[in-house]
């Protein structure tokens, strides 16, 4: 697979039918996902791990994962309507997978690698933190998405962690009109993702 045809197969993933704002429910851009799965399949991140996707959602960037050869993939996910979209787009794939329908902090695996993307913590203050706390202890790896705008925030939480931050990367992240207070068809806002590692 090229980095090209997993832009193409995650475009094609259902995304959530009944977006809930206090849920921060926004869906992951198939172009941007597609960037940071092929990175992190390049720097052997993916193939042949057992990979957590914290706050799932429809399951872009799990599933992504698994379309590159991850061994297994849990699915966390505490909204029940955005597991029945996610049990759909899997349908679409081949391989190992559990989906978890919980709160993250009820997972307690140790696993290979964390993918999240998640509330940015504008509804409920420092929600996009507690994923990255929860994350740490389980995973040497972690990928995690935050506003662009909370990068020195961010950076300083980091500092006080084991993890350091090996690569840091910026995107105008597409956030299409699905909830009554959107006014334009489509958002950008400035996103950053970041690869943390723990040596």
């Amino acid at each position: 697979m090229t980095k090209k045809e997993l832009a193409i197969s995650l475009s094609k993933m259902d995304v959530f039918v009944d977006a809930k704002a206090y849920l921060e429910q926004y869906p992951t851009d198939s172009e941007i996902a597609a960037d940071v799965l092929w990175f992190a399949y390049l720097n052997n991140d993916i193939e042949d791990k057992v990979i957590a996707d914290f706050g799932a959602g429809t399951g872009i960037l799990g599933i992504g994962c698994m379309l590159l050869g991850a061994k297994k993939v849990y699915f966390i996910e505490s909204d029940s309507k955005a597991i029945d979209v996610l049990k759909k787009n899997l349908e679409r794939v081949k391989g190992d997978y559990e989906i978890i329908n919980s709160d993250i902090g009820n997972f307690d695996k140790k696993v290979d690698l964390i993918v999240q993307n998640p509330p940015f913590g504008t509804k409920e203050k420092h929600t996009d933190v507690r994923f990255l706390e929860k994350a740490m202890p389980l995973s040497k790896i972690i990928y995690t998405f935050h506003k662009a705008e909370t990068k020195e925030f961010i950076n300083q939480y980091i500092d006080r962690s084991k993890h350091h931050m090996t690569h840091y990367f910026e995107f105008d992240f597409p956030i299409k009109k699905s909830m009554k207070q959107h006014r334009k068809k489509v958002e950008k806002i400035r996103v950053g993702c970041w690869r943390l590692f723990f040596s």
